[in-house]
């Protein structure tokens, strides 16, 4: 499907009926995008207002057969390639379609042959003319910002000089986005995220480490059928099409969370039989992302799928926050108002439901019986207890309401990470 000639004149749908482009594989393309795009319709806003209606597969082929010649500057600053290697091997749309077809990539370093002096003039003959602007990699501010250098020029100059014409900025990665490790404490570079330097225009942040290849694809194919218009985002400026739910509640373990029914230690039995992974620190309650839903490499797999828990990456300040990432969560919610994960509220389930349940509920009692201690310093505790579960009583009856836990100690926990 990639197009020997590239962009000749004329729209999209003109160059891909050159280059001989079958209808059904650019249809295809359409509808998975369409399909990451509904992925968040149950969401709202920010402001608290009903996510915009999406477009199905045929809207979105109209509109990008008809876009012009997009041009797209693809930065990479302080960060390890992995965000751009994840959109050239999610096993979707390739390279040369995304070159030459769908978007006119003049400045992308891992991918373009000129280099040196030549490389610098196709950034500079970029940044002169309207552009989308895609930004890997976060911007080193001490010292000058010497620990990120190109051609001279620091990485908080090449994007300052680059966001200057541009039409749309998409912080791609963790890294962009929040700083990621580098920027975690002590952050001995003074790396932040592209929305703390570029303020006087909106930025769409497109968390991971690295994002979903699709995730990044759609992003920027929302912008071209949307005529550049923003998608809807959340408060942490992400776009609520992909970011819109968290993983804990489209997780295929959610059942195992609620049946209390938790891997104690990798490859023991619970593991094998694809348990819940909260006790041994599974980030998925907490983070909002398209992990469960999109997969990786076409839908092949992903890191809960996998047996790892996820670690948050999505989050803002995750690695400040999430680790150590084998740490348990405090008091996650799980059956009931009341419940949560370290005590199944089976006090709050009718008679009926105790019934169906009877069997998961002396299991989840039989594992959680046992006191349970563990420091939890990302979130300000030093030391918690999880109490025993009830026994269920034999006649199927709901059990006496369990002793409150105590509230955790939250004043000590920081908003955002603080210099050690």
């Amino acid at each position: 499907m990639a197009l020997s000639n590239g962009w000749q004149q004329g729209s999209l749908g003109d160059n891909l009926d050159r280059a001989g482009v079958d209808r059904r594989e650019f249809m295809k393309f359409c509808g998975r995008m369409a399909a990451v795009f509904a992925a968040g319709a149950a969401a709202v806003t920010a402001s608290g207002q009903p996510a915009t209606a999406t477009p199905t597969a045929e809207e979105i082929a109209t509109a990008l057969t008809s876009v012009t010649k997009p041009v797209v500057v693809w930065l990479q600053l302080q960060e390890c390639t992995g965000c751009s290697e994840s959109a050239l091997r999610s096993g979707g749309t390739t390279i040369e379609e995304i070159v030459l077809s769908l978007l006119s990539v003049d400045y992308l370093e891992l991918v373009m042959a000129a280099s040196g002096e030549a490389a610098n003039k196709a950034l500079d003959e970029a940044n002169k003319n309207p552009h989308i602007l895609v930004v890997n990699g976060s911007i080193p501010l001490k010292d000058d910002g010497i620990y990120c250098v190109v051609g001279g020029k620091t990485a908080k100059d090449i994007l300052e000089e680059s966001a200057k014409h541009a039409t749309a900025i998409l912080a791609v990665g963790a890294c962009a986005t929040y700083g990621s490790v580098q920027a975690a404490r002590p952050n001995p570079t003074g790396a932040v995220g592209v929305d703390e330097i570029i303020t006087d225009k909106p930025v769409v942040n497109v968390p991971g480490c690295p994002p979903i290849g699709e995730i990044i694809t759609a992003s920027i194919t929302y912008l071209l059928t949307h005529k550049g218009a923003l998608p809807d985002l959340d408060g942490e400026g992400r776009p609520l099409f992909a970011y819109g739910q968290r993983i804990h509640d489209s997780c295929p373990r959610r059942a195992h969370f609620d049946a209390g029914q938790f891997v104690r230690t990798f490859d023991d039995e619970g593991a094998r039989d694809g348990w819940c992974l909260y006790d041994v620190g599974c980030k998925g309650p907490s983070t909002f992302s398209p992990c469960p839903i999109t997969k990786w490499n076409l839908g092949t797999s992903w890191p809960i799928g996998a047996g790892h828990p996820c670690i948050g990456c999505t989050e803002k300040h995750f690695f400040d926050k999430f680790t150590p990432f084998y740490n348990t969560l405090p008091d996650v919610k799980g059956l009931g108002i009341e419940s949560t994960a370290g005590r199944v509220g089976l006090g709050l389930v009718g008679a009926v439901a105790a019934g169906v349940v009877v069997h998961g509920a002396i299991t989840a009692g039989q594992q959680l019986a046992a006191q349970r201690k563990g420091p939890l310093q990302a979130f300000g505790d030093s030391e918690r207890t999880w109490l025993p579960l009830p026994t269920l009583r034999s006649d199927g009856a709901s059990p006496p309401e369990p002793p409150a836990t105590p509230a955790p100690d939250t004043a000590s926990t920081p908003d955002t990470p603080q210099e050690k």
